[in-house]
């Protein structure tokens, strides 16, 4: 294993340094910095464009200004050289100087940019390109136009971004091969399911999405693989701003899709609000083959979804040290589910029908309030966070020819809240060093209540295996964590420990129709201490090294621990387990960061031990063993480890042409336990027959993405992007290989390139489906298919004017400098 890492490790740094020349990192470099002014305003210009350049006009480095409009921009080489500070709606500045002997070190000074005579009446700049940077602990992927044509959600994209993978049946999404991952909006876990949740995000609302592979102390330590960031689009410019968005996606059932952003700033307020909607039809449907009984299951699903989602908030800047922002985020969902599934055997045929109709709404309140201390380093955020969520869910199956009733329904009616409260205080020490301390409470509860008509319950389940049940699970988390940062010539590191205490206390209330009722209870409660540290090594300007390591939890979910069914087929019912314990995961994680002329190419590897390993455990339905029906619930199974390679660049070969790449390769092993029939005639068998036996599947798995973006013009422009997911194994079946080809274009036009018509078709072969295979409980082989052949239409349009100005107020868990600057 070490040889491994090392081989890889090695290889790649001799691949990238073979396409630079050594003589440029000679260490002669200047320090050029200043800060950026609106020269009407005298206010802060943030993420301005600061460019240098040769006299060849090559692209050397570069910055962008942060929230104050400061930038500095190290390692730049000996000699003449061009500055460019370029922000839309203002004039180009540029200077040229010179870095000399005596002059390393250039100070600009304050530099004030006039706006253009017709200014840009936008609201939200969107770059062109989409990017990939690593930064000292996630990797950053800007959101621009080239990839919101690859869809019109979120979930869409996804399997566009480096190391992530959505499954298109159920709409988890994957990390590095795991789905133990979390996902968060602006640094905020939602209690909408991530599947909705993904669905309901307009892809044109995205600025960028971050992957923290291997998270700091400073973050709540859930996810084993780690946390997925979506951030998102905030105006606060002065003045009235929006941006209208409109979308119609279409292979089988047309998708409605729509978002209008808009705000309002004037003196000490800033007044914000959006609206964005999901409405249409989904189709899906596969079937799988029993080789031993010669029987065959087909399905046929579909949803009629209708999405909404709203949001409106509002800042009050108090002073120039203190801060209020307030805002709520209002989702509603209301679904029509419908399944037909088909059983036939050489001599018998059943059928099932399903309809459901699913309603829920969910809100979150937030408060923040921040204030900065006479050294604007220095800074101190409370945070209150309150989130709710209400479903309701009925249920009506239709069993023909089979020992069931003809009909009956269920219904699953589900409420839970959750409440955080976070501290979070930086001090500087000193120019180059960062301490921070912060104290979280997070507060969760759920009540789950399934009821059932149309059948007689047995206290042994043998009609159906989920009693009326009423599940109650609550958990506290209260932590507290403090990190210590430093940078000292080329090297930076960043120390930091999370302490937490957790309280679970569940119980899950099983009724029969009898009047007998059993309850389960479930307390568990722990203590544990999570470290973090973190190294940086600035080889040269062009060279940057990161190690780093970790140690996570990954909590069961609501559904892994749910007893109530969470889907059911004639031949496959799926159970929480209430009595599943937690996961821990220790991480190590090496990055090396290449920029090139072009663009830049970062390579890493991982290794990660997981304890009390969550997985899959499929068993044989104890209760009519020849029907062989199984039943799908999560166990927790023995140690294992995973290791993998990363490899991502973002490069221009030409003006007009520009590459988005990445290549992983990961290696897991899993442990189950999966159980089989040994009795030749199944007709025949009893539970005696029944046996059990440990599965170890060591797995390796690559994975390919290309995304291409021409610029045939400065208005219209065209991608391709290409995917190749490799065979995975699984405990339980083999998964086939899936590739994937979409392509798409973009057009702007009106005055500024206010509005913008794009066009995309996704999976032109039709090729995307999942096709897999299996030996256990039961040998058998399927395939499911959706609607990936889709095409789409959308259109952007921006309305309203005046100069950006921004809130200058910290988001929390935004530690996001890049490697090249230092941590913190």
């Amino acid at each position: 294993m070490k040889n491994f890492f090392f081989m890889c490790f090695f290889l790649l740094s001799i691949f990238v340094n073979a396409h630079t020349n050594p003589e440029k990192n000679i260490d002669k470099n200047g320090t050029i910095y200043g800060t950026v002014l609106d020269a009407k305003l005298n206010q802060p210009l943030p993420y301005v464009n600061v460019v240098i350049k040769n006299n060849q006009n090559d692209i050397l480095t570069g910055a962008i200004t942060l929230d104050d409009g400061s930038f500095k921009i190290s390692k730049v080489a000996e000699g003449d050289i061009v500055v460019n500070i370029q922000y839309i709606g203002y004039k180009t500045y540029t200077k040229i100087i010179n870095i000399s002997k005596d002059n390393y070190r250039i100070n600009l000074g304050n530099i004030y940019l006039k706006e253009e005579t017709e200014s840009l009446d936008a609201v939200t700049v969107i770059a062109e390109v989409s990017t990939i940077q690593q930064k000292v602990d996630r990797k950053v992927i800007t959101v621009g136009k080239d990839l919101t044509t690859a869809g019109a959600t979120a979930s869409d994209i996804m399997n566009n971004i480096p190391s992530i993978s959505v499954d298109q049946q159920s709409g988890n999404i994957s990390l590095r091969g795991n789905e133990n991952v979390r996902v968060m909006v602006d640094g905020k876990l939602s209690n909408v399911p991530v599947a909705q949740l993904l669905r309901q995000i307009p892809s044109t609302s995205i600025k960028s999405i971050e992957l923290i592979t291997n998270p700091s102390a400073k973050y709540n330590p859930e996810g084993m693989s780690g946390i997925i960031n979506i951030k998102l689009h905030k105006n606060t410019q002065l003045g009235f701003n929006g941006n209208l968005n409109i979308g119609l996606t279409k292979e089988i059932f047309a998708k409605f899709n729509s978002s209008i952003d808009m705000n309002y700033r004037n003196g000490k307020f800033n007044f914000f609000g959006n609206y964005g909607n999901n409405i249409g039809k989904y189709d899906n449907f596969g079937g799988i083959d029993r080789l031993d009984d010669n029987s065959r299951q087909d399905f046929k699903f579909g949803n009629n979804n209708k999405s909404h989602l709203y949001k409106f908030g509002v800042d009050y800047y108090i002073n120039d040290k203190n801060t209020i922002s307030v805002f709520t985020n209002q989702n509603t969902f209301e679904g029509e589910g419908f399944g037909n599934t088909f059983l036939t055997y050489p001599n018998l045929s059943q059928r099932q029908l399903f309809n459901n109709n699913s309603e829920n709404t969910s809100s979150q309140y937030n408060l923040v309030y921040k204030h900065e201390f006479t050294d604007e380093d220095e800074t101190l955020d409370v945070e209150i966070d309150y989130n709710d969520f209400v479903n309701n869910e009925d249920a009506r199956f239709n069993f023909i020819n089979f020992d069931f009733p003809p009909n009956y329904l269920d219904f699953v009616a589900t409420e839970r809240d959750q409440t955080t409260i976070n501290i979070d205080y930086v001090k500087p020490l000193g120019d180059e060093s960062k301490f921070e301390l912060g104290l979280e409470a997070r507060l969760f509860s759920t009540d789950v209540n399934y009821t059932s008509t149309g059948l007689s319950f047995s206290e042994q389940g043998s009609i159906i295996p989920s009693p009326s049940t009423d599940f109650e699970y609550n958990r506290d988390i209260y932590s507290a964590y403090a990190t210590y940062s430093k940078k000292f010539n080329k090297w930076s590191y960043q120390v930091g420990a999370r302490v937490e205490s957790v309280t679970e206390d569940a119980q899950a209330l099983r009724m029969f129709s009898s009047g007998s009722n059993e309850i389960i209870p479930f307390e568990n409660n722990y203590f544990q201490i999570y470290p973090s540290v973190f190294f940086s090594f600035e080889a040269s300007e062009k060279s940057t090294y990161q190690i780093s390591a970790s140690r996570r939890v990954d909590r069961p979910g609501l559904q892994q621990v749910n007893p109530i069914r969470e889907w059911s087929t004639p031949r496959v019912s799926s159970f929480g387990n209430t009595s599943l314990q937690p996961q821990f995961t220790n991480s190590i994680e090496a990055n090396y960061t290449r920029n090139l002329k072009g663009g830049s190419i970062t390579g890493g590897v991982f290794f990660r031990i997981i304890e009390d390993n969550i997985n899959r455990f499929v068993r044989i339905d104890r209760t009519d063993v020849t029907s062989g029906n199984v039943i799908l619930s999560y166990d927790n199974f023995d140690n294992t480890s995973a290791y993998g390679v990363e490899l991502s660049s973002n490069y221009r070969p030409t003006k007009w042409w520009s590459i988005n790449g990445s290549f992983d390769l990961y290696s897991q092993e899993q442990t189950g336990i999966t159980e089989f029939i040994d009795n030749p005639n199944i007709q025949d068998a009893t539970v005696d027959d029944i046996k059990t036996s440990k599965t170890i599947v060591d797995n390796v798995i690559w994975n390919l993405r290309v995304f291409n973006n021409f610029n045939a013009s400065k208005k219209l422009s065209f991608s391709l992007f290409a995917m190749y997911r490799g065979e995975e194994k699984g405990i339980q079946f083999t998964r086939k290989p899936m590739v994937m080809l979409n392509t798409g274009m973009r057009y702007s036009f009106l005055e500024n390139n206010r509005a913008t018509f794009s066009f995309n078709y996704s999976d032109i072969f039709n090729s995307m489906k999942f096709e897999f295979e299996g030996v256990s409980p039961f040998p058998s082989q399927g395939e499911f298919n959706w609607e990936s052949n889709t095409w789409n239409i959308a259109l952007s349009y921006r309305f309203g004017g005046s100069k950006y100005r921004a809130l200058k107020r910290k988001q929390r868990d935004n530690n996001t400098k890049s490697g090249s600057g230092g941590f913190l």
